[in-house]
């Protein structure tokens, strides 16, 4: 029999919120889901919190246990790593297709989000949220359907390691810097070039995480 519209928009509700917790880091890596106290804060029924609980292992945002317990996942080097290369690639296609479609009003809108990137600079997650604006904008202008699929999916695993990519003034300065150099490629038309200043950026990204989720692991021993 098919799912009421009530329980699937609770169940909607349930796993929004819990990815949201997740992703922000609100819920710790590590971190056991009881399920009896989580319906409890989430004020609502179990039925929907096993379906958003199911839904998130699936997304591999949840792990189940061989005991039959459900924690949130541990940051993982060796997934920072095969999450960041495979977005290095989706950028830089992209960034090599954007090129090719580029009119001058979808430039003008780049420069006006490098304009906010700029303005917002010194705050982490503002520049994060310009930075993740112009990535989309430029997935939106390369018009590749299949690789904008890939990349929202791949953006969504990443949330909870982005607030450590740009945790320093210096790595936010340097990313800014590398926002300017892409949208100037894409502005001249310069595919190679675009696709390698995309390619790098990310994994500059990527090594910064691995830099801070080390030390935060240290920092935690």
């Amino acid at each position: 029999m098919p799912e009421s519209p009530a329980r699937n928009t609770g169940a909607h509700v349930v796993y929004a919120e819990l990815k949201r917790r997740i992703l922000t880091l609100e819920l710790k890596p590590g971190e056991r889901i009881y399920e009896p106290a989580m319906a409890s804060a989430l004020q609502v029924s179990r039925t929907p919190l096993r379906e958003a609980v199911r839904r998130l292992i699936s997304e591999s945002l949840l792990e189940q246990q061989p005991t039959g317990g459900v924690v949130v996942p541990a940051l993982d080097e060796a997934a920072i790593s095969e999450l960041y290369e495979v977005r290095a690639a989706m950028e830089s296609l992209m960034a090599r297709n954007a090129c090719l479609k580029a009119t001058e009003s979808d430039i003008e809108a780049l420069r006006g989000i490098l304009a906010r990137n700029a303005a917002m600079v010194e705050f982490a997650d503002d520049a994060m949220q310009q930075g993740m604006a112009l990535h989309a904008k430029i997935a939106a202008i390369a018009g590749n359907s299949w690789a904008r699929r890939f990349h929202e999916q791949i953006s969504s695993q990443m949330e909870r390691y982005r607030h450590f990519t740009n945790g320093t003034q210096e790595r936010r300065d340097q990313a800014l810097d590398q926002h300017r150099t892409l949208v100037d490629a894409v502005a001249a038309g310069n595919p190679e070039k675009a696709a390698k200043v995309a390619f790098d950026h990310v994994m500059g990204a990527r090594d910064a995480a691995v830099r801070a989720v080390t030390a935060n692991a240290a920092d935690n021993q």
